[in-house]
């Protein structure tokens, strides 16, 4: 028994990087201008600190570009497919937005927000379990979802 409904929109999954960095003033301001000085941008981030490594997890313009340049200049990372909702009502739709996840089961491993979209709404990205099953049980539950293509640019 599965959630399955014809109507959900399909899209390319928005790609999130995940890579290490030392613990270094100045470590994410290289990559984030490594990115910039490609006309790649950075749409959201976040950052879990350690005491001698740091992940980054980003959310960016142009994977492929990004997957080019960090093959060309050695730099490891992975890439996870993430789910991008829009909160219409903003603060107000995470909660129903959570009630969702939590009635089909599905855990949130990170999230964070992304730079707010053109049209001022509100951005939340989600690493979950299954990122498909997440996808149908919000879009069934009325939230809109971004894909890659939406905020490429």
């Amino acid at each position: 028994m599965g959630i399955e409904d014809s109507a959900v929109a399909k899209g390319d999954p928005v790609k999130q990087f995940s890579l290490m960095l030392e613990n270094r003033i100045g470590a994410m301001h290289s990559m984030i201008k490594l990115l910039n000085d490609s006309k790649v941008h950075v749409l959201g981030f976040s950052i879990q600190d350690s005491f001698d490594v740091t992940i980054l997890r980003l959310v960016v313009s142009d994977p492929e570009l990004t997957e080019t340049l960090f093959i060309e200049k050695g730099i490891p990372y992975v890439v996870n497919e993430i789910v991008v909702i829009q909160l219409s009502e903003g603060a107000a739709s995470l909660g129903p937005c959570l009630a969702t996840l939590s009635v089909a089961e599905t855990n949130i491993h990170t999230s964070y927000p992304l730079n707010v979209s053109n049209e001022g709404w509100t951005l939340v990205a989600l690493s979950v379990e299954d990122a498909d099953f997440a996808s149908t049980a919000l879009q069934n539950g009325g939230f809109k979802l971004l894909f890659q293509s939406d905020l490429s640019r």
